[in-house]
């Protein structure tokens, strides 16, 4: 496979995957916002910080108003991590490899950026109540997803669109916990408390994970959410499974066995798997949450900077090579 249509798909797997955490980071916090105390003021600015763009959005606004919020995350072209910019550059990535993807799921590509556009001209973040809107985005991007599960051949270019979704999916359950554990109880004697509850749950539903969840660990406890988004070994939104899937589909890519490494980007997503996965809940907390999870997104950062190296240069790396022998 051409680097260049690899790394279109891959940025087609990371954008649509960044459009759909959005819609659902604001469909879950508008949810929790009906269940809060009347005299307990909206909190939108935790939203805004789980998605590292709290710079550009101070810029540009003063305060946190719901609809500045709504409008900065889902329509502002000036917020390059806006839902809008990352539905556009998936359609744009999706186009420019048109002949690699199949019928259909160029024509839901197409019709998620018209959907977005009609958002856009009738201003649902003004709505009263604008849920349909984000929960049909939604559903937009899980049905390309069906698709392309259902559709498309287990070749490099499924592996490289599934790469960079469950890169994606990582980074942002690790940037969504640890703004809740540091930033979205209004004060520290709420912890344990029924506001307390309800964040957690809302956290849970925000990963689609709730019920899941309640399966599996019973009450809500904090250290019961952290190992399960965290550590958890068969729940697809987990940090350690989407490291782990990615890193399958890194061989997968290379031809690789399991057993060792082809190239840096192996070698580095293969350390950070294996710490996950002999990582205890109680030392990541006792060791510091807001560290850990830090440490994780950078990691994340700096795969994806190995993937680009290995295998979206690699066509200019060797005419540099050859150049330098000759």
């Amino acid at each position: 496979m051409l680097s260049r249509v690899a790394s279109h798909i891959y940025w087609l797997g990371r954008y649509l995957e960044r459009a759909e955490n959005y819609a659902r980071f604001i469909d879950v916090n508008f949810n929790l916002m009906q269940d809060l105390p009347m005299d307990l003021k909206e909190q939108w600015g935790p939203l805004v910080a789980a998605t590292g763009d709290l710079d550009i959005y101070q810029k540009k606004y003063i305060g946190f108003e719901r609809h500045q919020v709504m409008f900065f995350l889902t329509f502002d072209m000036d917020n390059p991590n806006s839902m809008l910019n990352a539905v556009k550059n998936a359609r744009e990535n999706a186009r420019i490899i048109r002949e690699n993807l199949s019928k259909e799921t160029w024509e839901k590509a197409n019709e998620l950026y018209y959907m977005m556009q009609t958002g856009l001209d009738k201003k649902v973040w003004k709505k009263e109540d604008p849920r349909q809107f984000y929960e049909q985005v939604k559903n937009q991007i899980l049905l390309l997803y069906g698709l392309a599960d259902a559709t498309v051949a287990r070749t490099e270019g499924w592996y490289f669109r599934q790469l960079g979704q469950l890169l994606e999916r990582a980074d942002k359950t690790s940037r969504i916990l640890d703004v809740k554990y540091h930033i979205l109880l209004p004060s520290i004697y709420e912890v344990g408390s029924p506001m307390d509850f309800l964040h957690w749950m809302a956290l849970l539903k925000s990963v689609t994970g709730f019920n899941t969840y309640r399966r599996l660990y019973g009450n809500i406890d904090p250290s019961g959410v952290v190992e399960f988004m965290v550590l958890n070994k068969y729940f697809p939104r987990s940090i350690y499974y989407c490291i782990k899937e990615a890193e399958r589909c890194l061989h997968c890519i290379s031809g690789g066995n399991t057993d060792g490494f082809k190239n840096s980007v192996e070698k580095s997503i293969g350390e950070m798997r294996s710490r996950l996965e002999y990582s205890e809940v109680d030392d990541i907390i006792s060791a510091g949450l807001h560290e850990y999870l830090d440490t994780v997104q950078l990691k994340i950062n700096h795969i994806s900077d190995l993937i680009d190296i290995n295998y979206f240069r690699i066509k200019e790396n060797n005419i540099t090579q050859s150049q330098s022998q000759a």
